[in-house]
């Protein structure tokens, strides 16, 4: 899988003569390859250098681009800098939001070239997933469904969170994950009411919600999902807030379809949120986009208010946290169409009890 020409037909419309690519997400987006290296790509070819630790592997799985190994005393930078003027690069795109203060400094050194932050070039393209790219995806979340099923038979109370969370981990990979999308995150009782809780030692007991947070890769794209579970009879209090994030996620849901802005689709869940009284307990966006990264862009945020394209894969996963109490988070994954959208999460969204 690469996306060369997609991003050399983009050079014309940024006023670029050739895009440099050194992060690591941006590699894999153009060449599909995972390694130690930089990227040059022109309207008529690219050309891709990483060292002896990379060369064979990158020159078996990259196509579509020449692989040149780079030695000491040869950085590949002196080699892009040869290229660069060689083909009259006046106009050179680069990563901004990944080069550092000092890798950029360096760059413009050694190249001749304007440097012209061009991340949201790579950052449009990569919204909208293509087929190889959905089917990965895809494939990511089935293992994270079945995951969910499994862990489900095996959470009791005096188990830590932490055991549940390794548990997660190693289901995952004995699906078939290539690794976890994030370390997963596991909360019981009051460690619920933060977003991004550390699993750790707390002990899971009877009447307590836990909130599990997990995700693996596979094909290098990532899969997210949500789900909060109680563990024996909950209150009426903790079923009234698990009702409402479950009607608050299906009201956001129910808004996305291509062309709508990242604001509106959160504004509607976060109103159903709001009406029942929990709008301080609400505060984070309804939503981000993910693939080769778990977190991308666009967003479903008020921050967002440009049109999401069709076929841009988004969370959808508003949540109630009450500190000292509890949180309950629900998150599916949607892809955008033109008509609405389709959730390739396919795991339960009734409140489970165990």
């Amino acid at each position: 899988m690469n996306h060369f020409e997609k991003i050399a037909a983009k050079l014309k419309d940024r006023g670029l003569d050739a895009m440099l690519i050194t992060s690591e997400p941006g590699e894999f987006y153009a060449m599909g390859f995972h390694g130690e290296g930089a990227a040059l790509i022109t309207p008529d070819k690219t050309w891709y250098y990483t060292d002896s630790r990379y060369i064979e592997a990158a020159q078996s799985q990259i196509t579509g681009a020449e692989v040149i190994m780079w030695v000491t005393g040869n950085h590949y930078r002196t080699q892009i800098a040869a290229l660069v003027k060689e083909h009259g690069v006046a106009k050179l795109g680069f990563e901004e939001e990944y080069m550092s203060v000092s890798s950029h400094t360096t760059w413009t050194k050694d190249v001749e070239a304007e440097f012209v932050p061009a991340s949201e070039l790579l950052t449009e393209l990569r919204a909208v997933k293509d087929a190889d790219e959905l089917a990965a995806m895809k494939e990511a979340q089935r293992i994270t469904d079945e995951a969910l099923l499994e862990i489900l038979n095996f959470i009791k109370p005096g188990l830590t969170e932490s055991e549940v969370a390794a548990r997660l981990t190693y289901i995952m990979a004995r699906k078939g994950a290539e690794r976890n999308s994030f370390d997963p995150i596991v909360a019981c009782g009051a460690n619920g009411s933060k977003p991004h809780a550390v699993p750790g030692p707390s002990v899971i007991q009877k009447g307590q919600f836990v909130t599990m947070d997990f995700g693996c890769v596979v094909g290098g794209y990532c899969s997210d999902m949500t789900r909060t579970v109680a563990v024996g009879q909950p209150s009426e209090e903790m079923e009234l807030v698990y009702n409402t994030v479950l009607k608050a996620q299906l009201t956001g849901i129910a808004a996305a379809h291509a062309g709508v802005t990242g604001k509106e689709v959160h504004e509607a869940a976060a109103k159903v949120i709001e009406d029942a009284g929990y709008g301080e307990y609400f505060g984070h966006g309804f939503g981000h986009s993910l693939g080769i990264e778990i977190h991308e862009n666009p967003n479903f945020s008020t921050k967002n208010e440009k049109p999401i394209p069709a076929g841009a894969l988004l969370s959808a996963e508003p949540g109630i946290y009450l500190p000292g109490k509890f949180g309950v988070r629900i998150e599916d994954v949607l892809m955008l169409t033109e008509g609405g959208c389709v959730v390739i999460t396919h795991s339960p969204k009734q409140l489970i009890i165990l």
